[in-house]
């Protein structure tokens, strides 16, 4: 795009295309008024592009750009072409009529190039639209008045198709009989068929289609709906309507009212090729029926063309219906569908599912039972103490010999050196990892979502390790003793010994050692050996609610400590190709010149910010 405008803005390149005997050389040379194009029998006749500028300053980077051999260029420096004094001149060697404006043919190859090697004149009786080309020497014209050298047609008048003589009758001018037309600033472009057998052909075709401002599709009445056109060039380039010119050539060879019927199916079939019909002076491709052979249309076509050339805005047009086409091709590449991203649901089941797999909640709930369990060995009697532990010793379990007020056993800071640590389950943090990836990645164009799952695999490869570790750092110690614990204590063992004082009391006042009423020593047994049991079942009671936080707070910690590494290894990562997906998708959207969705601001948001938040 830079290069081209930082070339000739001046001048409006307009290529000729079109299937295998459509006649565009006929047409080419027509418009130039010389034959500068071959044309003939022989499929395909026209090997390379061939350039026709007006006039030629600054249109030599152009060609250049085009790639046009420099023996393929030509240049009109005026609209004026020389008429034949009295007629048409013989020529000296081959008996043979001057073409008007033939001494301008040499005249007209500048700097641009040099003259194409010349030909012999067409066979007698062969069509004119077939014959070969002939340089200078040709035929004198048909009596009907058409029949001019290379397909040019010449007038009553004696000038190309499309001039006519001027007030003076001395020169033909380019100019229709109403209005005068100027192509200043046109350079023309004849290029090979598209559908052409040779090889190399269609290559160059594709490729100067996609370099020149304005294509003018020649086409005929057999091919005019050749599906290789229209799902080949039409359809594709539907969006180039304002840069897209259609004739329908070879008119004179439908009979009556044809060409208009054939000129409405060929609107039909633009239509449904997508390719907008400018009528009524709307926007659109520009539709129009001719004939090279008479001169039918060719005027209508300079007007065209000079009307292009006059608003200098073609290759802006053509530019921006490219970057159009560009920005629907990669649509699919950088749009997706529906609100994509990685959302608050998404992310807190995958916390979830991480918690799952280190056991959060397990061990929560077993670090709540064993700081109820140490509450009541705390707070129970000094004789259920004493029975649990002999019961614990005589059944070997290794419980019975740790401190009883340790609430944590297992894995806790108290446990031997080679007690195993938690290991996270693999199963449940592979299927975390997978739910988050198909979370992120759903609505995302094709190539972003595989991004976002690579990401999502990546941090998922060390995340099982990770864990571990976390897990095993974030497992409960041993409880703070509350002070209650030690009152409840004391309380125990003074209801002990007050049992023991009242038992010792009875039995000296059954041998009558002391003198006591009966029932103090009988209180005292009492209160002494219920009190112990009450005192132990409300300490049961008031432990239930700080055992309960102690359990919720051993969840949390190894919650955290899972999310933490989950956040680290894979929500990060996903949230970074999000981001950037965002960031391309807005540079795509102004190139587009569209907006982005709203759903897609969230798509940008850390994980790390997320987590602060919910903490």
């Amino acid at each position: 795009m830079s290069e081209r405008r930082r070339l000739s803005l001046d001048h409006t390149v307009v290529a000729l295309a079109g299937a295998t005997g459509s006649g565009k050389s006929a047409l080419f040379n027509a418009l130039a008024g010389l034959p500068l194009s071959e044309t003939g029998m022989r499929r395909p006749t026209t090997a390379r592009p061939i350039a026709c500028a007006w006039p030629p300053e600054r249109a030599a980077g152009l060609l250049d750009r085009l790639g046009i051999a420099p023996q393929d260029r030509y240049t009109r420096r005026h609209a004026r072409i020389p008429a034949p004094a009295g007629g048409a001149e013989r020529g000296a060697s081959g008996g043979a009529d001057v073409l008007p404006g033939a001494e301008e043919l040499h005249d007209a190859v500048h700097d641009l190039g040099a003259v194409r090697p010349g030909s012999t004149a067409h066979p007698a009786g062969a069509d004119p639209r077939d014959s070969a080309p002939a340089p200078v020497p040709v035929p004198a014209p048909a009596a009907d008045g058409f029949g001019g050298a290379a397909g040019i047609p010449v007038g009553d008048e004696g000038c190309p198709a499309g001039s006519r003589l001027d007030d003076l009758g001395g020169e033909c001018s380019e100019r229709a009989a109403a209005d005068t037309v100027s192509l200043d600033g046109l350079v023309l472009i004849d290029l090979p068929d598209h559908d052409s057998a040779a090889p190399g052909h269609r290559a160059q075709v594709d490729r100067l289609l996609q370099l020149v401002d304005v294509v003018v599709w020649v086409l005929d009445p057999e091919k005019y709906a050749d599906a290789a056109l229209h799902e080949r060039y039409l359809r594709p380039l539907s969006g180039h309507a304002d840069v897209t010119v259609l004739v329908l050539n070879q008119v004179d060879r439908l009979p009556g009212d044809s060409a208009d019927l054939v000129l409405d199916d060929l609107r039909r079939l633009l239509d449904e090729d997508g390719l907008a019909v400018g009528e009524h002076g709307d926007a659109g491709a520009v539709v129009l029926a001719a004939s090279a052979l008479t001169g039918h249309g060719v005027p209508d076509l300079r007007g065209v063309l000079a009307q292009i050339v006059a608003e200098r805005t073609a290759s802006g047009r053509r530019l921006a219906a490219d970057v159009d086409r560009t920005a629907r091709r990669l649509h699919p590449l950088y749009v997706g569908e529906g609100g994509a991203g990685l959302t608050d649901p998404a992310r807190e089941e995958f916390v979830d599912r991480l918690a799952d797999a280190v056991g959060a909640a397990g061990a929560g709930q077993s670090a709540e039972r064993e700081w109820a369990a140490a509450a009541r060995a705390a707070c129970g009697t000094p004789w259920g103490r004493l029975r649990g532990e002999r019961t614990a010793a005589g059944a070997g379990s290794p419980a019975a010999r740790e401190t009883p007020t340790s609430p944590v056993r297992r894995n806790g800071p108290g446990a031997g050196a080679g007690a195993p640590g938690p290991v996270a389950s693999r199963p449940l943090v592979g299927e975390a990892v997978r739910g988050l990836a198909a979370d992120a990645a759903r609505g995302l164009p094709a190539p972003w979502g595989q991004a976002v799952r690579e990401a999502a695999r990546r941090g998922g490869e060390g995340l099982p390790a990770a864990l571990d570790s976390a897990a095993k750092r974030a497992e409960p110690g041993s409880p703070e003793r509350p002070g209650w614990w030690s009152a409840a204590h004391v309380v125990q063992w003074l209801l002990m010994a007050l049992a023991v004082a009242g038992a010792v009391c009875l039995s000296a006042l059954a041998f009558g050692s002391i003198e006591l009423s009966w029932w103090v020593p009988v209180v005292m047994a009492a209160s002494g050996g219920l009190g112990g049991p009450a005192v132990s079942a409300g300490c049961r009671v008031a432990a239930r609610g700080p055992a309960r936080r102690y359990g919720q707070a051993a969840e949390r910690r190894m919650r955290d400590a899972a999310a933490d590494c989950g956040r680290a290894r894979v929500l990060e990562p996903v949230a970074a190709e999000l981001m950037r997906y965002r960031e391309v998708r807005e540079q795509f959207a102004v190139v587009a010149g569209t907006s982005p969705r709203a759903p897609h601001a969230r798509d940008s948001r850390s994980a790390t910010s997320h987590s602060h938040s919910s903490e």
